[in-house]
């Protein structure tokens, strides 16, 4: 008997023969009683009788092939198939492309054939929109929703507002690299066979387990981002703006531990801790008011304003009284402004010995990694410049000293827009490196 073969039309994706290893092609043969998994056999196995321990020669068999009509008597099973995966692989519409990638069919064979069979049949039609209502009714608790503020920005690929929301995709609700975006790589050639040993069949087992691990850590990852709202970052670090300077360095402190605590009972933290702050606040100042004999806020602002002004006058009499003292004798004038300057000069120590350097970026998992020599990525963590833009700004530098035969250090300040020491480290480093050349 005939069956629809339960794999593409690529020799490559289907397991290999069983008797001499070579790849199938329709048609082909499976043993009706051995397996799973199936037990498959090229034509010329199984006329030669092929054996091979549980499989016996006389076993009843099924013939795999696509090749008979399904829906309309000028289409095979196997077109019909490539059909649909043309359409999802090129879209819907692209019909030339469909065409081009089919190779069997025309344009407007492919356009007519689809829309009457897979768009306006009020069989698939009914068929369908029953199973979108299953679907939708066993997915209704289990899904986790995205409710953001207002509808997300959506950004073109590899742009600097895209770099920001770190590939978010919201039509997707979807990033263009995943956390530990390589966790499949491991899994690529593995393969349970009849013939694994129970050590190497439960090593396999193992190393499934490990992938579903990496699986639920991105998972936890990206369900963190969402509850949060951390997709556009811009706005939440304007947001953050809001609050007093204190109140600022208690959310930098508490931001680790907001993954524990979850997003609304982060947020009431953070709230009760900006409103205690205010209170204290007002309370020193109404208790102020209270020790100069203040009683109504009609006082209370005249009060301030007499304050503010009594300040002022203080430090200039004081400034002048000191510019007089010493003005009338050369060598106590000399001394004061000797003085004057050692303060200055530690505070200027001071200030720049609280300044650290910022630490190299590290490019892990950075999208655009793989595509850095040694030396641009050492530039990348120096100067902590993300890969895709230096892949921008590169590119932006080589094309336009390609036209000027040449780039001067203003030109290539006046084409990329950004700190203008890091653009000067990068275009020495393009001119040492022979990208670009000077005009």
């Amino acid at each position: 008997m005939e069956r629809l073969a339960s794999f593409s039309n690529d020799p490559f994706d289907k397991p290999p023969c069983r008797g001499c290893s070579s790849y199938l092609t329709e048609p082909y043969v499976k043993c009706a009683e051995c397996g799973p998994p199936p037990f498959l056999l090229c034509l010329q196995c199984f006329t030669r009788g092929f054996e091979y321990k549980k499989h016996q020669s006389d076993h009843t068999y099924e013939i795999m092939t696509s090749d008979f009509p399904v829906l309309d008597p000028n289409w095979t099973a196997q077109e019909e198939m490539a059909l649909l995966e043309a359409v999802m692989d090129c879209g819907f519409g692209n019909w030339q492309d469909v065409a081009n990638q089919m190779c069997t069919k025309s344009k407007e064979e492919c356009e007519k054939h689809y829309m009457k069979h897979f768009i306006n049949n009020p069989l698939f039609a009914s068929t369908l929109l029953n199973l979108k209502q299953v679907e939708e009714a066993q997915h209704s608790e289990t899904a986790i929703p995205f409710h953001p503020a207002d509808d997300p920005p959506r950004p073109t690929f590899d742009s600097l507002l895209s770099r920001d929301m770190a590939g978010y995709m919201p039509a997707r609700a979807d990033f263009v690299e995943e956390f530990d975006n390589y966790a499949e790589w491991d899994l690529r050639d593995i393969d349970f066979v009849e013939d694994d040993s129970d050590i190497l069949h439960a090593l396999k087992i193992a190393v499934v387990d490990i992938y579903h691990s990496r699986l639920k850590e991105r998972q936890r990852r990206k369900k963190i981002i969402r509850d949060h709202g951390l997709i556009n970052l811009r706005k939440f670090q304007i947001l953050e703006r809001r609050y007093p300077k204190e109140v600022q360095d208690l959310y930098e402190t508490m931001r680790r531990f907001a993954r524990i605590l979850g997003p609304v009972e982060h947020d009431k933290f953070i709230e009760s801790h900006a409103l205690e702050f205010e209170l204290r606040r007002e309370i020193k100042r109404l208790q102020e008011y209270r020790a100069a004999g203040i009683t109504n806020f009609c006082s209370a602002r005249t009060y301030d304003h007499l304050k503010k002004t009594r300040d002022e006058e203080r430090l200039k009499r004081t400034m002048l009284s000191e510019v007089l003292q010493y003005i009338q004798d050369s060598s106590a004038c000399q001394q004061w402004l000797s003085r004057q300057a050692d303060i200055l000069s530690r505070l200027l120590v001071l200030v720049s010995a609280g300044r650290r350097s910022a630490p190299p970026l590290n490019l892990t998992g950075l999208p655009g990694t793989e595509k850095l020599n040694e030396k641009e990525k050492e530039l990348c963590q120096m100067v902590r410049l993300v890969p895709g833009a230096y892949l921008e700004y590169k590119a932006a530098l080589v094309n336009e000293c390609n036209k000027q035969g040449g780039l001067r250090l203003a030109q290539a300040r006046a084409l990329i827009k950004i700190d203008v020491n890091k653009t000067r480290k990068i275009y020495d480093f393009l001119i040492r490196e022979g990208y670009i050349t000077k005009a």
